[in-house]
């Protein structure tokens, strides 16, 4: 398998190309007036833009980078700062997904979260008492055991 490919649908090409272009420090190596490609060698991705009138509804819960060190995720963070894309929540030593983790998230122009994280340790529990697998976690929501995650 050379590439796990990914299409999303986006309702502004250009943000979201100037977004993307950011995110993975590459740019695309398609654009038309609808459709955007980038290939990533490392992760192998082979990730699409597809321009859409109405964008909503996708069942996506997030997407995000594994990455091998909490240095790893700092030159990250640091790089994306540099070029304008702030964190929408930074978390140290999180619980979450039956790891312990440290973390940062972004948002694409269509609302899309992405994360760069790193696993330290694995925990017998899914998520800590503060913390939760999204940004949204910010927002109220009732049933927080079952939403970390599975939104």
């Amino acid at each position: 398998m050379k590439y796990v490919h990914v299409g999303i649908n986006v309702k502004n090409l250009k943000a979201s190309i100037e977004f993307y272009q950011k995110l993975f420090n590459i740019k695309p190596v398609k654009v038309k007036k609808d459709y955007a490609k980038f290939l990533l060698e490392k992760p192998g991705l082979n990730f699409t833009l597809n321009v859409r009138d109405k964008v909503s509804g996708n069942q996506v819960n997030h997407f995000g980078f594994q990455v091998d060190s909490t240095e790893e995720v700092e030159q990250h963070k640091v790089r994306l700062k540099e070029m304008g894309l702030l964190p929408t929540l930074e978390e140290e030593d999180t619980i979450c997904c039956y790891a312990r983790q440290d973390k940062f998230w972004v948002k694409d122009p269509d609302g899309n979260e992405w994360e760069f994280f790193c696993a330290k340790e694995d925990t017998e529990v899914r998520k800590g008492d503060t913390t939760c697998c999204s940004t949204t976690a910010t927002i109220e929501v009732k049933n927080q055991e079952s939403y970390c995650c599975t939104k």
